[in-house]
């Protein structure tokens, strides 16, 4: 038990050290010291970091190094080589304001060395009323919020300890009648050391280009002098490039205490990102017979996030293997977000 606490802690301070490698020093004037942080939003595509599955943000986002089902496709693709057989997934979100975050995903092996996966994220919206200068109370028309991406993961074993991964993902950002499309890429490791069933994880998610918006609210009419009686002129607005939030995460998980019946994981993540400061988590699960599980974590550095917690239940019967998670993640301001979360296996 000590040489256990011993190395997670070691881990955990080795870790912390890593905050000054994620953004360029010219572009920060603080962190989550309290100090001022210049680029906070000034990323687009913000639902890519919204976290997936009920099991993960009930242990407050403490699961890269965790991570043995479908849902490694978000915190770390090497992950994905633990799944056993075939595996689908669909996980809800009830968002605050007004808006659903889905996750839904299938994986298979290919051979004994591989796992492939695909899977589909979204960030929708219910119908916002548009509002003008000229008609503040509403034009009684309404648009929504539609962000997606599409995801090809590929997972692969190089050692018995050594695991990697490799997502391929398109993004679209839509509002109203504008979209901006890319790609980007996740890559990811995971080592098992052998001890204790201690487990290192590493991983770089969103590494693309700047995307853009394009669309028919761009295009307008313009007349160039107002004094000459011509005829005013077709025109496009230019909308400015954006970039994606890059996240590096790293993690450790080991297993804190294990009998014949009962299991505790103990896990430690740390992110930092392109446009917020670093934040950590800590978490936990307990199980009961591979039956009954409990969650529970803290996420520090985050302006709205802190406590985690959350239940799931597991069935195996022959060749099948269900799983059905649930999560609560109170916020500061915006109210208590909710996750279901359903996986489906067969080995």
């Amino acid at each position: 038990m000590k040489l256990k606490l011993t190395l997670l802690l070691c881990c955990v301070f080795g870790l912390t050290t890593l905050d000054t490698i994620a953004v360029p020093l010219d572009k920060v004037s603080g962190s989550s010291t309290g100090e001022a942080f210049k680029k906070v939003g000034a990323a687009g595509a913000q639902f890519l970091k919204i976290g997936v599955g009920a099991r993960a943000e009930g242990m407050a986002g403490a699961y890269s190094a965790v991570t043995n089902d479908i849902t490694a496709i978000f915190w770390n693709p090497a992950g994905l080589y633990q799944v056993q057989g075939t595996q689908a997934m669909f996980s809800y979100t009830n968002w605050f304001g007004g808006y659903t975050h889905n996750f839904a995903a299938f994986t298979m092996p290919l051979g004994s060395q591989f796992r492939f996966a695909a899977s589909f994220v979204s960030l929708s919206s219910d119908n916002i009323e548009i509002t003008t200068m000229s008609r503040p109370e509403g034009t009684g028309q309404t648009y929504s919020v539609n962000d997606a991406a599409i995801n090809l993961t590929l997972s692969g074993k190089l050692t018995d300890q050594f695991t990697f991964g490799i997502n391929a993902k398109y993004i679209n950002n839509s509002f109203y009648n504008m979209n901006a499309n890319g790609f980007a890429f996740d890559i990811g490791t995971n080592y098992e050391t052998g001890i204790e069933g201690i487990k290192l994880a590493f991983s770089v998610h969103n590494l693309g280009g700047e995307q853009k918006y394009s669309g028919q609210s761009l295009n307008t009419v313009v007349k160039l002098v107002d004094a000459l009686k011509a005829s005013p002129l077709d025109a496009s607005l230019n909308a400015y490039s954006f970039t994606i939030p890059i996240t590096f995460r790293a993690g450790i998980a080991a297993d804190l205490y294990k009998d014949e019946k009962s299991k505790v994981i103990g896990a430690f993540d740390f992110a930092t990102l392109s446009d917020t400061p670093e934040n950590y988590s800590f978490g936990a699960e307990y199980s009961w017979d591979d039956f009954v599980f409990v969650r529970g974590g803290y996420k520090f550095g985050h302006d709205n996030f802190g406590l985690g917690f959350g239940a799931g239940i597991k069935y195996n019967s022959g060749g099948l293997d269900g799983r059905l998670d649930y999560s609560a993640s109170p916020t500061t301001n915006l109210g208590l977000v909710n996750r279901l979360s359903v996986i489906v296996g067969f080995n």
